[in-house]
C-alpha cells in the first residue's frame, strides 16, 4: 500500500470512529427509556434502571417516584429498582380500561383510584382504611389515550418514607 492510500484510508477510518462516537455522546445526552433486566424464572427486576420504559412495569415492581418531580404531567420513564433494595412505590395491581373516549383526567383518576382502592387489600393484607400505607393510580394521560393505551397501574408507597422488601401482604 503507498503512502497516498494508506493517508486515504486512515482519514475515512478516523471519520467512522469520530462520527460513532458522536452517536455515543448524543445518547448520553438525551437519555432514552429501556426495559429492565428480569430474572429469567422470577420476572423480577435484578437491577436499577435509571430511565425504565414506564410501559414494561408490570405487577411486582418496584421504582423510585420522588426522582420524577412533582409537575410531571405525563410520565415517558421512570426509574426502575430490585424490590430487594431501598425505594419508594410498588406496583401491585394492572388493569385496563374500557376503550372509548378519552374519559378526561378527573374521571380517569376517580375510576382509577376506586379500582386501586378495591385491590389494596388483597394486595397489603388490610383495607385501605386500616393501612398506614399509601397508594396513586398511573393513569392515561390524553396523549397516551390517542395512542392507544388504557392500562392503569396502582402503586403502593410508604408516606413515611422508603422501603425495603416487597409491600405484599406486608398488613401494615
Amino acid at each position: 500500500m503507498n503512502t497516498r492510500t494508506r493517508l486515504v484510508l486512515s482519514t475515512v477510518l478516523l471519520t467512522g470512529a469520530v462520527a460513532l462516537s458522536g452517536c455515543s455522546i448524543v445518547q448520553s445526552i438525551i437519555p432514552t427509556s429501556s426495559q429492565p433486566v428480569r430474572d429469567a424464572g422470577t420476572g423480577e427486576v435484578t437491577e436499577e434502571v435509571a430511565n425504565g420504559d414506564v410501559f414494561s412495569l408490570r405487577v411486582g415492581d418496584c421504582l423510585n417516584s420522588t426522582e420524577l418531580g412533582v409537575d410531571t404531567e405525563e410520565i415517558q420513564s421512570v426509574p426502575i429498582v430490585p424490590c430487594s433494595g431501598a425505594h419508594d412505590d410498588e406496583v401491585y395491581s394492572a388493569y385496563l380500561m374500557d376503550d372509548g373516549e378519552y374519559p378526561g383526567a378527573d374521571e380517569t383518576t376517580e375510576q382509577a383510584s376506586a379500582a386501586c382502592e378495591t385491590e389494596f387489600d388483597t394486595f397489603i393484607g388490610l383495607s385501605y382504611q386500616e393501612s398506614e400505607l399509601d397508594f396513586w393510580p398511573m393513569t392515561p394521560t390524553p396523549q397516551s389515550w390517542a395512542e392507544g393505551d388504557r392500562e392503569v397501574l396502582c402503586i403502593a408507597f410508604d408516606p413515611v418514607g422508603k422501603v425495603t422488601g416487597t409491600l405484599a401482604s406486608a398488613q401494615r
